[in-house]
């Protein structure tokens, strides 16, 4: 072939020769002399054309003993030294631009043999770079524990920073040579494998919705917990560190070069990450469920402006709008979940007395609830905002209107159980420990803060009023036997009247005792308020009353001295009933002395 082209430009050479002695011959016309010039600027083109082919021609051989070693090796380009990986670009860069000046040729200049060699070797060059790109990744990729993100902020490296200039030349080569979407669909691929790889690290395994929904409580909390870690983690600093991989490799590009590819690594990821919080949205929405509701509700909520940064552009805009699905979600699942807790306080089927007329369970129940509600305030305030209309006689907030919503239900059905106690008494007993326990609750957390300082002075004067109903109840009958009678001679009662009012006062009081020791008041400072409020009133009568009459009453008449009677309340609202079965102290010496 050499020999033939050698050949032809001697014959083209000889003809220029011819052509230039015709057009200086004199006897050459104007016109004639003007096409043999023509002629011979073409011949002059033709042997520019030849010459510029057999260059390239040489340029693409050289080439293509650098690209084809590398064919029948095993090793990895990048692995041996960077002079090695140089001049393989290089050898690159001269198949492309030797293709690049071939089809620029005319199509009859065009040596189509030498453009489909050169197109041939470009094909076996760009496979082995797209090896060497996912080998690079691969070998390179920063193996990273969770712990390590702890404290990060996004600043981790997914892959060593000392190859991504390497990278960015493979992307340049490829890229330059018109096989963007190989070099984008090979980097995809390999960065959504090592997505894969760390959730494997993450602990974070693949449930079905229906898996999900029949998990055990404990164990559903566990994975609860894991998740909420792990999306943390993956929004926060896992998928800005591979949006800047993506950048730093590909931002030189058109942008939506790079925004293309980090939307498609980690689509599947990030749907996979949601789908189990999809499944926990939409399980059982239990009252205790509640608190799991909103820790993930405030986490996604937290989490938000990450990912509009990170999804912002339309490529982004499917995982960015199922995020905001999912939080959206978690909202109105909270938002349910807690109309139906207070619904459920106000039919709450309980019917049975509760005992001793303590602190009832529902009212610990609730207490404790919205005790720990009160934590997740910012949250609740966005999602019950429009549920409570503000009333314009108060400045409280949602989450307050709320909770003082819930505290009226509560109040509202104990007042229901309090009639279950046929005594009057006991309802007003029940009704102070109860409210007294939900102004404590209220005073010594974050309630109190929640609740305000009027709903608090209004709840403590109700638990003072019913404190004073009772002993109203109780002991306004008891302290109108001591009560003093005018009589015709010197206002003293009659024997008769008076041993009358004493029998009366010891049954009572007795009848009292009994029953009262069975009564419970838990709290011990409220216990000690009540018995100080009977002792003022109970034993200060019964001293008066045994002091102004010592001279008329018998002493067998008197059960109980004022010692005893102030003993004996300090065993009243303890729970456990007694039964006064013996007579004071001192009147049980006087009755040894008189059988001596």
């Amino acid at each position: 072939m050499d020999d033939h082209k050698s050949e032809d430009q001697h014959l083209v050479a000889a003809a220029q020769h011819i052509l230039k002695a015709l057009a200086a011959s004199k006897a050459v016309s104007d016109d004639l002399r003007k096409t043999l010039l023509d002629f011979d600027i073409h011949l002059s083109a033709m042997s520019i054309v030849e010459r510029s082919i057999k260059q390239l021609e040489r340029k693409i051989k050289f080439a293509e003993g650098k690209i084809m070693a590398w064919k029948a090796k095993n090793s990895m380009i990048w692995d041996c030294s960077s002079k090695e990986s140089s001049e393989y670009l290089e050898a690159v860069s001269e198949i492309q631009a030797a293709l690049h000046n071939l089809q620029s040729l005319n199509e009859h200049d065009k040596d189509k043999e030498l453009l489909g060699r050169a197109n041939r070797i470009l094909q076996v060059a760009i496979a082995k770079l797209e090896e060497e790109l996912v080998h690079i990744l691969v070998k390179h990729k920063q193996y990273l524990e969770p712990e390590s993100f702890a404290n990060e902020a996004g600043s981790v490296d997914l892959v060593n920073p000392a190859l991504i200039p390497d990278l960015k030349s493979i992307a340049n080569v490829m890229f330059g040579s018109k096989y963007h979407q190989e070099f984008c669909q090979t980097f995809i691929s390999s960065r959504r494998h090592a997505l894969d790889e760390f959730f494997v690290v993450l602990e974070i395994e693949r449930f079905s919705n229906e898996n999900v929904m029949k998990m055990e409580g404990n164990c559903l909390n566990r994975e609860i917990k894991k998740w909420i870690r792990a999306v943390k983690i993956v929004f926060q600093v896992y998928l800005v560190a591979e949006r800047r991989l993506c950048k730093q490799i590909l931002g030189d590009f058109n942008d939506s070069v790079y925004q293309f590819c980090f939307a498609e690594i980690t689509l599947s990821f990030v749907l996979k990450l949601l789908n189990f919080g999809e499944a926990v949205a939409t399980g059982n929405r239990s009252p205790e469920k509640l608190f799991c509701f909103l820790d993930i509700y405030e986490v996604l909520e937290n989490l938000a402006v990450y990912v509009d940064i990170l999804f912002f552009e339309e490529f982004g805009s499917f995982v960015r709008d199922e995020f905001h699905k999912l939080l959206n979600k978690f909202g109105e699942a909270s938002k349910f979940t807690f109309l139906a807790f207070k619904s459920a306080i106000a039919n709450d089927p309980s019917k049975a007395r509760f005992p001793g007329g303590g602190v009832h369970h529902l009212t610990k129940y609730v207490m404790n609830f919205i005790k720990t509600l009160a934590e997740y305030g910012e949250a609740l305030n966005l999602l019950l905002a429009d549920e409570t209309p503000a009333d314009p006689d108060d400045d409280g907030h949602p989450l307050a209107r709320e909770f003082w919503s819930v505290a009226a239900t509560l109040e509202s059905n104990l007042i229901n159980k309090s009639k279950l106690y046929k005594d009057v008494a006991l309802q007003h007993v029940f009704m102070m420990n109860n409210i007294h326990y939900m102004v404590q609750k209220a005073k010594s957390s974050e309630l109190s803060l929640v609740f305000g300082d009027r709903w608090l002075r209004r709840h403590i004067a109700k638990f003072r009023d019913n404190a004073r109903s009772y002993e109203r109840v109780t002991w306004g009958p008891i302290l109108s036997i001591l009560k003093q009678e005018n009589t015709e001679s010197n206002c003293t009662s009659s024997k008769e009247n008076l041993k009358k009012k004493c029998k009366d006062f010891n049954a009572s009081f007795s009848e009292t005792y009994r029953s009262q020791t069975g009564w419970c008041i838990p709290d011990t400072e409220l216990r000690e308020d009540v018995q100080i409020l009977i002792s003022q009133k109970v034993v200060h009568a019964y001293r008066q009353f045994t002091g102004r009459y010592s001279s008329s009453i018998d002493e067998k008449w008197k059960k109980y001295t004022v010692d005893d009677i102030e003993n004996y309340v300090l065993d009243l609202f303890v729970g456990s009933p007694k039964s006064l079965h013996y007579f004071s102290s001192s009147a049980q010496i006087l009755k040894r002395d008189k059988s001596v």
